[in-house]
């Protein structure tokens, strides 16, 4: 059996975030995490192989599944075919096989040895890209702020503390370092609340995003102390609170029968009262996360607060690299009164290569799904890239004098004259992501350029 140094791997953990275990219909939230794999064979006569492949991957990424994805998200009778099997799962070819080789035989010689290669495949898996944690860190009297990101003027992201973890860790998330239990490279607010005096001070912030991790994982009292202080009078210029969340796909039940769901609820409704603009940013991989009664009742229950829902989710190969799933899941969305917000493409971090589609295939997907949906839906934005300098559309692809070409823009970005301005790369079947791509011209090259030396020439 594996170790678990980090202790990562709680069942049911009671504490300052899950309080006392959650009661549905006679069903708690059980929490199994890596030194539990047995407990697939419940389900499934999962091979002695698979198992240790499992607890091999498991040193160097997070695993942690539940008992309501095991119950009803995941098909048993084909979980090598299953999205939510692959979504939740850990997979030996999430590593490459010479990292996974290296770890094994560290596992067999014990002591220091899994840690040293582990922390090395961490470093490998570029742990924070879009340079998260040097170009996006903000700073107050000289001195940086905790838990706080702010790399577009009017937008400000909060990492609280007690909401960096989830009910169930999806595989590929690049937020895989929120969970390894590595202080040094986990983002989270500390006990001095200096992210309200930070966004105090900057009158530019409009929109706050509390994310993770889960903020939804937290406990409505703690998840009070985050959001009533935005709520003041000296911070009327925050117009928009979002909160970015996978429960309704993973837990439901936090929204209907949690023992303070009713608190929850109500915390909501009182943003909405304060005027604010609510936004729950729903993170939804596939359209089966939308079918279970529990998500359907979920679902009416943050509608009935005042809270605006969307999603967002990337393309993931095995999961839902498919155009009639997004159809059928964007659909869906606008039928529940969802509105869909953005179709994402893996970004540049952890075991992207397992998962990973090269961004002309993620164009054919959105394309093929966006065409067969109504109006209504096609306010899904796709396929984005979440880079260094901003959020870059594939729009599509165009023959520019005689070149098959990508044609892209930016929606977000840290130099604002850059959105919605078109730019051109030369057409690569296999590129999976911005580094990939060559500008078709000169002009084209800065967008497509490492941030450093485009924003000295811009600062100076």
């Amino acid at each position: 059996m594996v170790s678990d140094p980090r202790g990562w791997l709680s069942v049911g953990r009671r504490g300052r975030i899950f309080g006392a275990r959650s009661r549905v219909a006679g069903k708690s939230l059980k929490l199994y995490g890596l030194q539990h794999i047995d407990i697939l064979r419940r389900y499934r006569d999962i091979p002695d192989r698979a198992l240790h492949d499992m607890r091999v991957v498991g040193q160097v990424l997070p695993f942690r599944v539940n008992n309501y994805v095991l119950d009803e998200l995941i098909d048993w009778a084909e979980p090598d075919e299953d999205p939510f099997y692959r979504l939740t799962m850990l997979d030996r070819h999430m590593l490459d096989p010479a990292d996974f080789d290296a770890l094994e035989r560290a596992l067999r010689v014990g002591g220091s040895a899994p840690v040293e290669v582990t922390a090395a495949i961490h470093r490998r898996f570029n742990p924070h890209p879009g340079r998260q944690m040097t170009m996006n860190m903000p700073e107050l009297g000289g001195s940086g702020v905790s838990g706080l990101q702010h790399k577009y003027a009017e937008t400000c992201l909060v990492f609280p503390a007690s909401g960096q973890t989830c009910a169930a860790y999806c595989s590929f998330c690049f937020r895989w370092p929120q969970f390894i239990g590595n202080r040094d490279l986990r983002m989270a607010t500390d006990e001095s609340q200096r992210f309200v005096a930070y966004i105090k001070e900057h009158k530019e912030i409009s929109d706050v995003l509390l994310t993770g991790g889960d903020p939804l994982i937290m406990r409505a009292s703690v998840l009070r102390r985050y959001l009533l202080p935005l709520l003041g009078a000296d911070l009327a210029h925050v117009t928009t609170i979002r909160i970015g969340t996978k429960m309704l796909g993973f837990w439901p039940y936090r929204f209907t029968t949690d023992d303070d769901a009713d608190d929850l609820i109500a915390l909501l409704e009182e943003v909405v009262r304060s005027g604010r603009h609510l936004a729950i940013m729903l993170h939804i991989s596939h359209p089966r996360e939308l079918e279970t009664a529990a998500a359907r009742r979920a679902v009416q229950r943050l509608l009935s607060t005042g809270a605006v829902l969307r999603s967002q989710s990337p393309v993931v190969r095995g999961v839902n690299d498919d155009a009639r799933i997004w159809q059928e899941l964007w659909s869906r969305e606008v039928r529940q009164g969802i509105v869909p917000y953005y179709m994402f493409v893996l970004r540049d971090t952890g075991p992207r290569a397992f998962f990973e589609v090269p961004l002309a295939r993620a164009l054919e997907i959105y394309r093929g799904g966006i065409r067969q949906v109504s109006g209504l839906a096609r306010s899904a934005r796709g396929p984005i890239m979440s880079t260094d300098m901003g959020k870059v559309a594939v729009d599509g692809v165009a023959d520019m004098g005689g070149t098959r070409s990508f044609v892209l823009s930016y929606v977000q970005a840290r130099i604002a004259d850059w959105v919605k301005r078109p730019f051109f790369a030369r057409f690569d079947d296999s590129a999976t992501w911005i580094d990939g791509l060559q500008p078709l011209s000169s002009s084209d090259r800065m967008f497509l350029a490492r941030p450093e030396p485009v924003l000295a020439r811009i600062h100076h």
